[in-house]
């Protein structure tokens, strides 16, 4: 999201824009969250060990981090895999993403894709 987006929010007590495939490193202390989400913009990640790296190291000892997916992307912006794998095999790469940390405990792949609309796929990692 860019400034205007994220500062119309008025649900947020605080942002930060930045460019995670320019700086994959979060600009938070350790253990600083309980949750940490990424909605619709995992298959744009260009460093996505690193990223994970960093959300296991922001997370707090049990934390849980939600990558939620669908099925729309930008060709141009999307990261190959994300273009040419099924739902499944892009959940799959998540979990591996996470698992490669070896930070995180457990992970699981749902389906929670509504009777009509888009598709929407989450995959979720307990930390240890």
């Amino acid at each position: 999201m860019n400034e205007a987006e994220l500062a119309r929010n008025e649900r947020l007590d605080d942002y930060v824009v930045h460019n995670l495939n320019d700086e994959p490193s979060l600009p938070y202390e350790d253990a600083s969250f309980d949750v940490v989400t990424i909605v619709v913009s995992v298959q744009y990640l260009t460093r996505p060990f690193e990223v994970f790296e960093e959300v296991a190291r922001v997370l707090a000892p049990g934390g849980r981090c939600i990558v939620a997916m669908s099925h729309r992307l930008f060709p141009t912006k999307a990261v190959y895999a994300f273009q040419m794998l099924s739902p499944e095999d892009r959940c799959r790469i998540v979990a591996a993403y996470m698992k490669n940390t070896e930070q995180f405990e457990e992970t699981e792949s749902l389906d929670r894709s509504p009777p009509a609309g888009d598709p929407l796929w989450l995959v979720r990692g307990h930390l240890y």
